[in-house]
């Protein structure tokens, strides 16, 4: 028994009692009752206060309430025992055998073990690093490559579609320096003061040569620099995407700014704008009047020189997203970016839309790595930069990616590389993969006895309370999920992983907890079923380090 099984069934014990005229809730019975994990041994399997909750509407002291849901509940299926304590709290002891079926319902659910449709109908877009095409992702670009997909991750598997998406800065004069900066390059001149300077815009130059030579012959002007621009910008692109996809992140939909201003859609979403009467001319500019909705100050959508701010980029983004049926909006900004919620709400009012719904913007904190005590620094435009492709041939994949996972975006992080590479149980990432290796060595150890899992799987043998511990543990294990997805936390899984893996080690060292038969013993049911239990341990494991796009090794 899981605990959503366990709140239906107390809502079960609700509704008889109603239905019998015992008890009197004129709001009607909850349709779910919150239950967890006491803090104390002795307390049972689980704890609710719902008895404390509906005291009032009921008109009943809690505890007289508290009572009668106890006689009630004690005869559900899978529950052994329920005792009234303090105020009107209820501890609830769960049957052997209802406890150890959570083991076979894992095994059954396997890599969907952990899904749940608490986003179930949300059409979500998230929208993260969002890099100019100028250069290689780097080191700031990191923490919301992971954390960014991660929340995708969770959201899809608390039931909602999620398109990972990247805006792709494309536009602007940035990129006539970028492609003045690699036609130099190329052509052994001189880069332009305010153009990029980095060494690896010479190795963009030789690639873009090497994959179009007869660049070099065009002749000079403007008419060549564009073309080395788009050469430039093809290739820096797709190293983008192939060092995203080397980290395990990998975007759905690939968004160029272009295309806003090619197409219709910067008109059309002025023009939805204008109706909604929220803009208006001053100055010899356009104008949203954002200020309508809590803004600091009005913003500019078009200038006195007829140009389109970004701010008109941004917002004809955002109703394009909303064209395309996504309900909200999720967008991942960096440190520099808090300045934006605001305005951005706003735009969505202005939309028309409801910026409490509509728009999610999560602001992450910058990481700090450390090398040998000394901070990695990195400098695009001085040309000492850090990429992405460096820290992983450095740090790991798995590493990087658990660790920068595993703390909330929101706060400032700093990170070690010899601590998160050591391959010690103080590494969190080495722990819970090891422990996942654990399983599976287990498993490789009861294939050569002749053990499988059994199909007359007794869970009532699952008694001891390490193993009960154990389960209780798994159990919880959607929740993680839901809670994670809801509040766009997927740290809370790597904490959870981390806090299952020491249980399950406590588990394995417990004598009396053997899954293997000793010296000449038969394999007896009790062995089968803690087979059941290692399998299960080892699903759960794997199912959250994939929600991190960490792997989960079978051999360590």
């Amino acid at each position: 028994m899981n605990p959503a099984q366990l709140s239906s069934a107390i809502v079960g014990a609700l509704t008889s009692l109603v239905d019998r005229g015992a008890l009197v809730l004129p709001d009607g019975v909850p349709s779910e009752v919150t239950v967890e994990r006491p803090r104390e041994k002795g307390h049972g399997d689980y704890a609710t206060n719902v008895a404390m909750q509906l005291a009032k509407r009921s008109g009943m002291p809690p505890r007289d309430l508290a009572g009668l849901i106890a006689a009630e509940l004690e005869r559900a299926t899978g529950v052994q025992a329920v005792e009234v304590a303090g105020p009107g709290f209820l501890n609830i002891t769960v049957s052997a055998d209802a406890q150890g079926q959570v083991a076979a319902d894992i095994v059954a659910a396997g890599a969907t073990y952990g899904h749940n449709d608490s986003q179930a109908g949300e059409r979500v877009n998230v929208e993260f690093i969002s890099a100019n095409p100028t250069g290689p992702i780097h080191l700031g670009h990191t923490r919301w490559a992971v954390v960014g997909d991660a929340i995708a991750r969770v959201l899809e598997a608390a039931g909602a579609t999620v398109t990972r998406e990247f805006y792709i800065n494309d536009r602007g004069n940035q990129m006539n320096l970028f492609g003045a900066s690699v036609e130099a390059r190329a052509l052994g001149e001189p880069v332009p003061d305010d153009g990029y300077q980095g060494t690896y815009v010479a190795e963009l130059a030789d690639a873009v040569l090497v994959e179009s030579p007869e660049l070099a012959d065009l002749p000079p002007g403007e008419e060549r620099t564009a073309a080395f621009r788009e050469a430039a910008y093809a290739v820096q692109l797709r190293q983008q995407q192939e060092s995203l996809a080397r980290f395990h992140t990998v975007f759905d939909v690939w968004f160029s700014e272009r295309t806003l201003h090619e197409s219709d859609d910067v008109a059309a979403s002025i023009e939805k704008l204008r109706s909604q009467g929220h803009l208006y001319d001053a100055d010899g500019a356009l104008w949203m009047r954002t200020t309508d909705f809590g803004d600091d100050r009005d913003r500019v959508l078009i200038r006195t020189n007829g140009e389109l701010t970004y701010f008109a980029s941004d917002t004809a983004y955002y109703v394009n997203k909303r064209e395309r049926g996504f309900d909200r909006c999720l967008y991942l900004l960096g440190a520099d970016h808090h300045g934006y919620v605001g305005r951005l709400k706003a735009m969505v009012a202005c939309a028309g839309d409801d910026p409490e719904r509509n728009i999610e913007v999560l602001i992450g904190q910058l990481v700090k790595i450390l090398r040998n005590g000394e901070e990695i620094r990195m400098s695009k435009r001085s040309g000492e930069i850090i990429t992405l492709d460096e820290l992983v041939d450095e740090i790991g994949v798995d590493p990087l990616r658990y660790s920068l996972a595993r703390y909330p975006s929101d706060s400032p992080l700093v990170l070690d590389v010899a601590e998160i590479t050591k391959a010690s149980n103080d590494n969190p990432v080495y722990y819970v993969q090891y422990g996942h290796a654990r399983t599976c060595r287990m498993m490789a150890n009861a294939a050569d006895l002749g053990m499988s899992l059994p199909d007359d799987f007794d869970p009532s043998l699952l008694t001891h309370e390490r193993e009960r511990e154990l389960l209780r543990a798994l159990a919880e294990f959607p929740r993680v999920v839901a809670a994670a997805a809801e509040l766009r936390e997927p740290h809370r899984v790597a904490r959870y992983l981390e806090d299952t893996t020491s249980v399950f080690n406590k588990w394995y060292d417990t004598k009396e907890c053997r899954m293997l038969p000793q010296g000449d013993e038969p394999v007896a049911p009790v062995n089968e079923a803690r087979l059941m239990l290692v399998v299960a341990a080892r699903t759960v494991l794997a199912n959250g380090l994939a929600l991190l796009g960490v792997s989960a090794p079978e051999r360590m």
